[in-house]
């Protein structure tokens, strides 16, 4: 039987490591404990802390301690869990802050520069910084409310000048911050700021960049979450372009759920009454006028059309599918303003679907023998309501029949006649 033998083994032996492979020991406190040191001897000078954090990036590791000179900037020392700066060491807290600043927009905007003049030299901490934000908001209850005050207004101007993103403050959605109006009030503040600093067309521009436009209701306390509520806070405070962006989103949040309800109802097979009924109900509930519903009604029936390519077919199974819907859409065409709002969609549907650029007129008719449209609102459409978008097409295409209801308003028809015409225009 063989046995393995054993290879000799060399004792005392030294591993070396390389010098590019050694690494320091994570220090956060020393590197706080000297950025704090530099900032003391400029006595408060603004133009000499910028001078100070300019040189120090060659002799301090910012790479690594990036988010730990935010904290000293923003807070004056390392802040951490909750909101409270750390006591180790002798100096664990510096006065050249910002929270230590005055509350006023000409001293914000000059701690402002300090953060752009430090990113524009160190490019790679502008990462770092964004992510510094969204740990630093989370800790706002911890705050003193002048702290947050100026914590909020520094956040406006950052935002302004980009050095962050809207987005961030999708972190103050926290049940904790909420509750207490904390983040309400926050909120409030740094709108209030970014409307002084860019006006409130940008403000508007940026809750949508940051995907806020359909949360602003979610940073409410939960037993003040009402749309007399919401009004009061943004009114009191000159924000009403905010409130007429939430009632936009609130609105299309309501015609998307209307829409699936309907396309739940139809997938469902319910009786029409039935599918009216329902409309009508969530209609009334979240203030959708006929002239909307229709819109709707339309986009959603055309959805669920499944569309022959070949143009000279798509017209005649568009009118097969659009008749079996009539009776709905005559539910909601109680208006002239209804009536004109569907007619105007369905030229803009056939210009943009090229297929039914000839279907058209073919659609018209059957909405006017179903009584969806009425005589009044296609002579208005024709002569002056109607849509730039394909005008000359869908006129020439409309002409005869036009030329048609403008004789029978003329002469007094016999039944006979009229389904001659009827039947010229193959609207049986």
């Amino acid at each position: 039987m063989s046995q393995k033998t054993e290879r000799p083994v060399l004792s005392g032996q030294r591993i070396k490591t390389r010098k590019r492979d050694e690494r320091e020991k994570y220090d956060p406190t020393g590197f706080r404990d000297a950025v704090i040191a530099g900032l003391e001897k400029t006595e408060g000078d603004l133009e000499q802390i910028s001078k100070f954090l300019d040189s120090a990036g060659n002799k301090l590791d910012y790479r690594r301690y990036g988010e730990v000179l935010f904290d000293i900037l923003i807070a004056g020392g390392l802040l951490v869990p909750g909101g409270s700066i750390s006591q180790d060491g002798e100096k664990p807290r510096t006065n050249y802050c910002i929270f230590e600043a005055e509350e006023n927009m000409e001293a914000m905007r000059q701690h402002e520069q300090i953060f752009v003049y430090l990113m524009r030299r160190y490019k790679y901490l502008e990462k770092m910084f964004e992510e510094e934000m969204k740990k630093v908001l989370v800790f706002i209850k911890g705050f003193s409310p002048s702290e947050r005050t100026k914590l909020a207004r520094m956040t406006a101007l950052w935002i302004v000048n980009g050095s962050v993103p809207p987005n961030v403050l999708l972190v103050l959605n926290n049940e904790h911050l909420i509750k207490d109006g904390i983040a309400l009030e926050f909120l409030v503040e740094l709108f209030v700021t970014f409307k002084q600093e860019k006006g409130i067309a940008y403000l508007v521009q940026a809750l949508k960049k940051g995907g806020l436009e359909s949360k602003l209701m979610d940073f409410f306390p939960p037993n003040k979450r009402t749309e007399d509520y919401l009004k009061q806070v943004f009114l009191e405070k000159d924000l009403t372009e905010i409130i007429k962006l939430h009632k936009a989103q609130a609105s299309q949040e309501a015609k998307r759920e209307l829409q699936q309800t309907l396309i739940d109802d139809i997938n469902d097979e319910k009786a029409h009454s039935e599918i009216t009924a329902n409309i009508k109900d969530f209609a009334l509930k979240s203030n959708i006028p006929d002239h909307e519903v229709i819109i709707i009604i339309w986009s959603t029936i055309m959805s669920l059309g499944e569309w022959n390519k070949k143009e000279e077919l798509v017209t005649d199974q568009a009118v097969r599918h659009l008749r079996g819907y009539c009776p709905l859409l005559q539910a909601f065409a109680s208006t002239d303003r209804s009536e004109l709002a569907l007619i105007l969609k369905v030229q803009e549907f056939c210009y943009e679907n090229m297929n039914f650029m000839k279907a058209f007129h073919k659609i018209v008719l059957l909405f006017y023998k179903t009584d969806v449209l009425s005589e009044e609102i296609i002579l208005k459409w024709f002569k002056e309501a109607h849509s730039s978008k394909g005008k000359m097409h869908f006129l020439e295409q409309m002409k005869k029949f036009v030329e048609w209801l403008q004789l029978a308003e003329e002469e007094s028809e016999s039944e006979d006649e009229q389904k001659e015409k009827e039947q010229f225009w193959q609207i049986s």
